[in-house]
């Protein structure tokens, strides 16, 4: 038998339900990607160990989901926390077939029809508001800035699972003689958080899902709801 690798590009579909058989939550969710049969099964464990870890901290609130392509990461928060009132999935390119995934959730949870918003466009053309839950899994390089920033400038809470990050583009401070560039990058991103005023949490989802898996979260100081 093959292994059923979590990093797996291959899309998930009708025939890959049996491997989430139980009623967890995330089973439940699986199994509706299944039926979609149009999402990348990395795409799935990526967007539910964001979640999960990004709701522990953070309840409540709109959920904007920059360069959401699926929109899953953002669906899955409101399935959590059925507090927030809505999500915007913002990306400039939306497959076509985030309906269809959409339509699949819709059948397990019904409470979400009407509730999520897909939106083509790009990452700046959102308004955004204190209140705001921002998430974005895998901006690629300096995306991840403009995701921060954004949210920074309202004072909002965040949570970002960078990648691609650019050695040129993105500032890497003076750390990249002791770790590696990537890292600097991530690691300035959380300093100029905390230097703009926000607590800042630093944790990773499973290495067997993405190496590109360093979660950066972060709360403005006055409004932290710890």
């Amino acid at each position: 038998m093959t292994s059923f690798s979590p990093s797996s590009k291959g899309r998930l579909t009708d025939r890959d339900q049996g491997r989430f058989p139980g009623e967890t939550l995330f089973e439940r969710i699986a199994r509706a990607v299944c039926h979609a049969g149009c999402l990348p099964r990395k795409e799935l464990y990526e967007a539910w160990e964001v979640a999960r870890r990004a709701r522990r901290l953070f309840r409540g609130g709109r959920i904007i989901d920059l360069g959401a392509g699926h929109g899953l990461l953002g669906q899955i928060l409101l399935i959590l926390d059925d507090s927030s009132p809505n999500v915007i999935a913002a990306d400039t390119h939306l497959p076509a077939s985030c309906a269809k995934l959409h339509e699949s959730l819709i059948e397990s949870w019904p409470r979400l029809r009407g509730r999520v918003a897909f939106e083509p466009v790009t990452l700046d053309a959102i308004e955004l508001h204190a209140d705001d839950l921002v998430v974005s899994s895998h901006a690629c390089g300096a995306l991840t800035d403009v995701v921060l920033n954004r949210a920074v400038a309202v004072r909002a809470r965040v949570a970002v699972l960078p990648c691609c990050h650019n050695l040129v583009a993105n500032d890497t401070g003076s750390l990249t003689g002791w770790v590696d560039g990537a890292l600097a990058i991530d690691i300035m991103r959380a300093v100029r958080l905390e230097q703009q005023g926000y607590r800042v949490w630093t944790q990773a989802i499973p290495i067997e899902i993405t190496p590109k898996n360093r979660l950066l979260m972060a709360s403005p100081v006055s409004t932290d709801r710890d």
